[in-house]
């Protein structure tokens, strides 16, 4: 900041008020903030409007075409409109200050003129950089893409070597070619999402935009107006009109997931869209042509549907050009270890652990649960334990006592189902008490004095069960 005023006490009071936030320098003549303008850069000046020799707007005037980037500002106890005019003509004055001010007013337009240069700034650097060349602007670009790829191509979706996932991805990979609607089965939690990320990112239509809509957590009436969009006051709450998610991915793909918990209703609505190539806004004239590809995924049984009658055929026939289907976690254990070990260092950074490990004895644990929750329920537990495990190390006592058990849920149905359907009584109670052994023990970290006193037997007694059914500790 320049502070140009022939009276020291003002220099001194605009010093207090400014020198905890910009570094001040003052000058108590044109010629001396001249002189220092030719020697030091400056943001901002602050100029008194009467001062001997030279008046204020007179010196900003020649400061506007030596030093144009210079913020100027006047400050003055007269009111004098000739000298405002003046000063906003002649010296281009980005504001006009009259005296006595007032501490945080002054502070405030002297932010705002810094941020005010710092835009105007900004702004001549996009210009410049506009007008450099488009061979600049599509290797920019072409960047971009490429790194847009690189995050969301199938190569980053997690899995182990020969996973049942590498047919899944080479099928999908090849099908992302060809500019034919999709349809991606499988569970909650599996990642159908994640591999229709990467189908749009490995077809032509990677530069156009990739929208996700979950039909299944909005009503019929509301999913229409967000798909196809609406006019202005086609209903109540209408004030504007608004383009759908169809007329906003125009030239990409748009993702419905969940697209089984249509209503048959909607679904007429649907397949218009898809067999014309065009939207017709809810209270709209006339159809809104798009280009959109189109990928539908659901975790429902969809032939059984249409069977049912709660699934248009036609719809179907129309979504499911090729058909892929994501297998369950349950169904590709070796996948589990390497998306454990992705997962905690993600979860880890995002909560602020950073350096957790998963050693092998928690790791058999969560190879051991068959996870109904897939993925999604992964990702839940090993934050879960995260949050509430000290240290980098994450022990398998930091797991819920489901995942230690190897059950899905704590249920008497799902401990039946872990018992041996034939057998005599004895071999049956054998699977129930080794169970409940190794869960203590996992619980307690191989802590043999702790489990045994948990559970009523000595060292000796719990050591005894162990070498029967074979628990010992990896």
């Amino acid at each position: 900041m320049l502070v140009v005023d022939d009276e020291v006490r003002s220099q001194d009071a605009m010093r207090r008020t400014l020198d905890e936030d910009f570094t001040v320098f003052t000058a108590s003549s044109a010629d001396e903030a001249r002189g220092l303008l030719e020697r030091q850069p400056v943001s901002v000046i602050l100029c008194d409007q009467r001062m001997p020799g030279m008046t204020g707007v007179t010196f900003l005037k020649e400061v506007r075409e030596r030093w144009p980037e210079t913020v100027r500002i006047v400050i003055s106890g007269y009111t004098d409109s000739e000298d405002i005019i003046a000063g906003i003509n002649e010296a281009g004055i980005y504001q006009y200050i009259l005296k006595p001010w007032a501490p945080d007013h002054l502070l405030d337009s002297v932010r705002n003129a810094v941020e005010a240069q710092a835009l105007q700034r900004q702004t001549s650097r996009l210009d410049l950089e506009l007008r450099t060349s488009n061979r600049v602007l599509r290797q920019r670009t072409a960047t971009q893409m490429a790194q847009a790829r690189s995050s969301f191509g199938f190569d980053r979706i997690v899995r182990a070597p020969g996973s049942p996932l590498d047919h899944v991805c080479a099928m999908a990979e090849r099908t992302a070619r060809y500019d034919i609607p999709v349809l991606v089965l499988g569970e909650s939690g599996t990642g159908k999402e994640l591999l229709a990320r990467a189908i749009h990112y490995a077809s032509p239509r990677l530069t156009g935009p990739f929208v996700v809509e979950n039909c299944a957590a909005i009503p019929d009436s509301l999913l229409e107006s967000e798909l196809f969009g609406h006019k202005r006051g086609a209903f109540t709450g209408a004030y504007e009109d608004h383009p759908g998610l169809f007329q906003r991915a125009s030239g990409g793909t748009v993702f419905l997931d969940e697209i089984g918990e249509t209503s048959p209703a909607f679904q007429v609505k649907l397949l218009r869209v898809l067999q014309e190539g065009e939207v017709r806004p809810v209270g709209g004239a006339r159809p809104v042509p798009v280009d959109v590809r189109v990928i539908a995924a659901t975790h429902r049984q969809l032939e059984q549907r249409v069977r049912d009658g709660l699934f248009r055929e036609d719809l179907y026939y129309r979504i499911a050009g090729i058909t892929i289907t994501v297998p369950p976690l349950r169904e590709r254990v070796a996948d589990i270890p390497p998306i454990a070990h992705q997962l905690v260092q993600d979860v880890a950074a995002e909560l602020g652990h950073p350096g957790a490990t998963l050693p092998d004895e928690a790791m058999a644990c969560l190879v051991a649960y068959p996870w109904p929750g897939n993925i999604r329920e992964l990702r839940n537990e090993i934050a879960r334990a995260l949050a509430l495990h000290d240290g980098t190390q994450l022990d398998a006592a930091a797991f819920s006592s489901r995942v230690l058990q190897g059950r899905a849920s704590g249920s008497a149905d799902d401990l039946t189902a872990a018992i041996p359907q034939s057998g005599t009584l004895g071999e049956r109670l054998d699977v129930i008490e080794a169970m409940l052994l190794r869960e203590t023990l996992l619980r307690h970290r191989w802590n043999k004095t702790r489990a045994s006193a948990e559970l009523g037997l000595s060292r000796v007694g719990l050591r005894a069960k162990m070498q029967r059914f074979g628990l010992d500790k990896p």
